[in-house]
């Protein structure tokens, strides 16, 4: 593992969290999860602009400039195939429920390999599971942020390896698909591409906006709308994304089979060539 704590690069061990840290008290941070082939950063300024937009919704410190000479600085260290890097931002040390100053905030870089599947395997599909729990989001008024409070994601997820499957599915309270554990979902209904919207509950996923690009550059008509479950049960096919996953095509929703069309084949090698060519 890759360690840069501040743009300074030391070993795991050195890593240290004070005990009265925000992000270890209370789950008071951000982060994103960013995928490398060789030493290429996939997507890095969409990422960059998501978490400081992120960090200026919740005053965050966020210095962006520094985080992406460290991530330059990361990427040339790079040897695997692929490789999973993870940016932290944490306000620093608590006094009590008193925010620290902006100066006492730290951001952690680390990466590790990553085993991207083969076309086999994501030919093959993902089965899914419905989460057992609500989709939150602890600011209601603010849209869906990538914050460290990860409980119900995490939960969820933990969930679906519980059942043997490869991701779980949150609804809303009306029986709507909101997204994934890890992952926004899309589905082709009277061909025509359908996501959830975004708001409170439904992440601005990087891998998402990608999706949306790719569809508009092919000519398939995408739209932001309410997906019921048994519409995505009926639906010409479904598939999920995110920035390590790419897009992978659902097999089945709580073990019911979901038919499998090849429109995700056409919009898969289209994001290909636009996020590394």
């Amino acid at each position: 593992m890759l360690t840069c704590l501040n743009g300074q690069f030391i070993s795991q061990e050195e890593a240290r969290v004070a005990v009265n840290d925000g992000a270890f008290l209370y789950g008071d941070s951000l982060f994103e999860t960013i995928k490398a082939r060789r030493q290429q950063i996939l997507l890095l300024d969409q990422h960059l602009d998501r978490i400081e937009q992120s960090a200026q919704l919740l005053e965050f410190p966020c210095p962006r400039s520094a985080i992406a000479t460290a991530i330059r600085q990361l990427s040339m260290r790079l040897t695997a195939a692929a490789s999973r890097i993870r940016l932290t931002l944490s306000r620093g040390s608590y006094q009590g429920l008193v925010r620290p100053a902006h100066k006492q905030g730290w951001f952690l870089l680390t990466a590790v390999s990553y085993n991207e599947m083969d076309e086999p395997r994501r030919v093959q599909g993902f089965n899914c599971c419905l989460a057992p729990n609500q989709r939150v989001n602890p600011f209601s008024h603010l849209p869906q942020l990538k914050l460290g409070n990860y409980a119900d994601c995490l939960y969820a997820r933990n969930h679906a390896r519980q059942q043997e499957v490869e991701e779980a599915l949150f609804l809303d309270r009306n029986g709507n698909l909101l997204e994934g554990a890890t992952s926004n979902i899309f589905a082709i209904i009277d061909n025509q591409l359908v996501t959830p919207p975004l708001g409170n509950l439904v992440l601005n996923g990087i891998m998402r906006h990608q999706v949306i690009d790719a569809a508009g550059e092919l000519g398939i008509l995408c739209g932001e709308s309410s997906l019921p479950l048994a519409d995505a049960i009926k639906a010409t096919e479904v598939f999920i994304c995110n920035s390590l996953i790419d897009l992978v095509p659902v097999n089945t929703i709580d073990g019911k089979s979901i038919n499998r069309g090849r429109l995700w084949k056409d919009i898969y090698k289209r994001i290909s060539l636009r996020i590394d060519p």
